[in-house]
């Protein structure tokens, strides 16, 4: 739901540091985040039950169809608000992030493992 609201009535000093691009950064981390984090809870919410495969694809599936749920909601229904296919990709790109560092830590010779 915060994503639907503005806060442009905030007034943050920021020293006058100018980051360009800061919002692409900010989704692309989010996420990130999202992507890693959502395949180790659905992991340990399964108990293992689920290949980390196919945790992994269907974590990256909804982290992308939210993100662009969230774009398409902030277009019908926010004055505001702008929907961009920019964040979409930068969401896109996060969650890829994410679900390639947990392939990665789980495919190494000594992979991190789960304890049940």
């Amino acid at each position: 739901m915060l994503s639907l609201f503005s806060f442009s009535t905030l007034h943050l000093d920021t020293g006058g540091i100018d980051i360009p691009y800061a919002d692409k950064i900010t989704h692309f981390v989010f996420y990130t985040g999202f992507a890693f984090l959502g395949s180790l809870c659905f992991r340990e919410r399964t108990k293992g039950n689920i290949p980390l495969g196919k945790a992994t694809i269907m974590v990256l599936v909804t982290a992308i169809s939210y993100g662009i749920i969230i774009e398409v909601l902030q277009y019908m229904f926010t004055t505001d608000r702008m929907a961009e296919i920019g964040d979409v990709l930068a969401n896109s790109l996060g969650a890829l992030t994410g679900i390639g560092l947990i392939r990665w830590l789980f495919s190494k010779e000594k992979p991190l493992k789960w304890k049940f």
